[in-house]
């Protein structure tokens, strides 16, 4: 990561280390929903067991890392903020397979090539320069590992009005340098370097601001645009799976 880059998340980190929840939209139920969809997603889609070797990048408060832990698996969390990782270590100190530790995803030299089984990441692709990180995280899988991401999807209409103008990009709390990607070009990306069985797919419209009082009735229903052709495209994620 390059240093201004580097210093702008690492500041954003610790402007936001004792409220990110609420700038991340996990506080509210629709949050809660979102937050145990993402990870239950990845631990059945990656199979990830006890016998995991798992590196998540990105792992802010620890909030999906202490899911994991739960699986058995061996699991090593970085993060870029000191801030961050700090609440992160208070959420998972009873998990004795977890450690967590200050790094960037984009440089990952302390890590030896083929380390792990699963890499896994929540929102944290579209804070990095991706193709960097990527290849990184190519070279630390083992023969057969599987990347595991979730990501903001651009072709959403608020997404793409958030991540491209600066004063409402400012207004709903992101970092500086942080965007979203399109399923096709963040596919592409991957296949260059390398992975093989690349799949990104639409999900999530459930939105974190949805009052806690609706969230019940609607979860439910706002699965089913996932699965309508061209509708699907405007979800607020994206789901990436590939192998090395």
């Amino acid at each position: 990561m390059n240093d201004q880059r580097k210093i702008n998340e690492i500041t954003h980190g610790k402007k936001i280390a004792d409220y990110a929840e609420g700038v991340w939209g996990r506080s509210g139920e629709a949050g809660r929903i979102r937050t145990e969809r993402r990870i239950n997603l990845m631990i059945e889609n990656g199979l990830i067991w006890s016998g995991s070797r798992v590196l998540e990048l990105g792992c802010g408060t620890g909030e999906f890392t202490a899911k994991l832990a739960q699986t058995g698996a061996s699991i090593t969390a970085i993060d870029i903020s000191p801030d961050l990782i700090k609440v992160a270590k208070k959420k998972v100190e009873k998990y004795r397979n977890v450690e967590v530790r200050t790094a960037d995803a984009e440089e990952l030299d302390n890590f030896s090539d083929g380390t792990f089984t699963h890499i896994v990441g929540v929102s944290v692709l579209h804070h990095t320069d991706h193709k960097k990180t990527l290849e990184s995280c190519y070279r630390k899988l083992a023969h057969g590992g599987l990347l595991l991401f979730s990501e903001p999807n651009m072709a959403n209409p608020q997404i793409f009005l958030q991540k491209n103008i600066p004063w409402l990009k400012k207004a709903m709390g992101d970092s500086p340098d942080e965007t979203a990607f399109f399923r096709w070009g963040l596919a592409r990306s991957l296949e260059e370097v390398g992975y093989r069985n690349v799949s990104v797919d639409n999900f999530d419209f459930l939105h974190p601001a949805l009052p806690d009082s609706i969230v019940r009735f609607c979860s439910a229903p706002l699965l089913v645009p996932e699965i309508v052709p061209l509708l699907k495209e405007i979800s607020g994620s994206l789901l990436i799976t590939a192998q090395k």
